[in-house]
């Protein structure tokens, strides 16, 4: 939910969600008081919602009414009996009212002498305004009192006349409950209302700001272990989800940053031992050429073809430093070409051959594709490939008859191409492994194998440039073979 959403629930919320509860309060409170209104003075449908007004004041004197009305159609002689008009005021009291009742003009009853003396010019001149035989219903000039008058005639000529007096200045207690009640239950759903809006409010924008918070903090003091859960769908938690994403690629890119230095910290102290042990032979022979050690020609010349081999070592790890920090910075120089792969692979045999013949190791080749079968490769960048393949089975020969076989195969869209040898073998454990930089089924530094580590891991990524894929089969104290494809060209895929 967008927060534009959520403004607008807020706002509904404030406004009108309370004003319907209060007005639903109202109707339940105005209808529960009415009843007791009814029940307490006896009279019949009334709306307290309206206050203290003229009708609901006229309501509390309807039962006396009733009763005048009897007496005067069975008793009117009763009215002039002080204790029944006594009895009929103490009655009208209850009903926040009094009587009054006058004899040709003349009061004979009061049952409030101090508002009637203030009432009683006032009376009189009703009395001359209505001389009818039905109720009159009059406010005082003050409009403090609400009179109903009723005038009659006794047996005898004299005429009667009958107020009753209600106070509309007070409140009736049940009109005083019913505000009182009202304006509770408003501020009690208020205060639920608010209550819950701020709930929502801190759950949907505050508690992520605050989780926010902390996240930056956590990352100020270098912690990048920690995640950072806001799911909601809004524009907050959508800052949350991207920092969250962030964090991710800053941890990443951390943790890439500490592994490449790792990396060329090793490397450094791989090239740095292994370029120790060529110089150290070459500064021997050396010394030993111009101190005279080498006394016959063919010394001198074992001494030379010695020191010439170990400028070629030197030579070749300085270039595997230089392939391996194009890797990183994938500026690799490839030049791509059609490479007919019978004739290609067949001098690499020949050029390889001789070297491994001068170490002892036999080497064969088997060619199982067709003479016109061509791929798309840099030749510069495929010779690399098979000189660390085979530099690397070489490293781990621990036969004292060396074989080294190389076979190309036809499968289908595909030439693969497999470099055996009978060496020491590899783990299952550790096979998964050693296309990764810095790998050493070795790792004792006081090996005679040498090499920087990074011999195989180039491999893979030659060919995986060239859109091939590369993999290794091993079995310990056998041999190992290592398998790449390449893609045929476009006519040849489709023969």
């Amino acid at each position: 939910m967008k927060i534009r959403t959520k403004l607008l629930i807020t706002f509904l919320t404030i406004t009108v969600v309370p004003i319907f509860l209060i007005y639903i309060s109202i109707l339940g409170l105005s209808s529960y008081q009415n009843r007791v209104f009814r029940e307490t003075y006896d009279v019949g449908q009334v709306d307290l919602s309206a206050g203290a007004s003229i009708r609901v004041f006229s309501h509390l004197t309807e039962s006396i009414q009733k009763e005048i009305e009897e007496k005067i159609a069975k008793d009117p002689e009763i009215f002039t009996d002080q204790s029944y008009l006594g009895d009929l005021n103490a009655r009208m009291t209850e009903k926040h009212s009094f009587l009054m009742v006058t004899k040709d003009g003349k009061l004979i009853y009061i049952g409030n002498d101090e508002t009637a003396l203030s009432l009683e010019r006032e009376i009189s001149d009703y009395a001359e305004i209505n001389d009818s035989d039905s109720w009159g219903n009059y406010l005082d000039k003050n409009t403090e009192h609400l009179i109903k008058q009723r005038e009659f005639e006794l047996a005898d000529g004299s005429r009667i006349a009958v107020y009753l007096v209600t106070n509309v200045v007070d409140v009736i207690p049940e009109v005083k409950s019913m505000i009182t009640e009202m304006f509770f239950s408003s501020v009690l759903i208020l205060f639920i209302t608010g209550g819950m809006l701020t709930a929502w409010v801190y759950r949907s924008i505050l508690w992520p700001i605050g989780k926010l918070q902390e996240a930056t903090k956590q990352i100020r003091d270098g912690n990048l272990d920690f995640t950072l859960d806001v799911e909601d769908d809004d524009e907050i938690g959508q800052l949350c989800q991207n920092f969250e994403e962030m964090r991710i690629r800053l941890k990443e890119s951390t943790e890439e940053k500490i592994q490449y230095d790792k990396e060329s910290k090793e490397l450094i102290s791989n090239i740095s031992h292994d370029l120790k042990t060529p110089i150290t032979a070459i500064k021997g022979y050396a010394e030993g050429l111009m101190e005279g050690v080498a006394s016959s020609p063919e010394k001198r010349d074992k001494y030379i073809r010695t020191i010439y081999n170990k400028a070629n070592d030197m030579d070749r790890l300085i270039n595997e430093l230089t392939f391996y920090s194009k890797i990183d910075t994938n500026k690799i120089p490839y030049t791509f070409s059609k490479i007919n792969v019978a004739n290609y692979f067949r001098d690499c045999v020949e050029e390889v051959g001789l070297e491994l013949e001068a170490r002892g190791i036999e080497l064969g080749y088997f060619n199982f594709v067709d003479e016109d079968v061509m791929v798309i490769a840099d030749a510069e960048q495929m010779k690399r490939v098979i000189n660390n393949i085979i530099g690397n089975s070489l490293k781990y020969m621990d036969k004292k008859n060396g074989i080294i076989n190389i076979r190309i195969l036809d499968v289908g869209d595909f030439v693969q191409v497999e470099i055996e040898d009978n060496g020491k073998g590899i783990g299952q454990k550790e096979l998964p492994y050693i296309f990764d930089r810095f790998y050493r089924t070795d790792s004792s530094r006081n090996s005679s194998k040498g090499g920087s580590g990074i011999g195989l891991s180039i491999v893979k990524k030659i060919i995986e440039d060239h859109g091939g894929k590369i993999w290794a089969t091993s079995k310990l104290g056998i041999g190992t073979e290592i398998h790449f494809v390449l893609r045929k060209t476009a006519g040849d895929a489709q023969q």
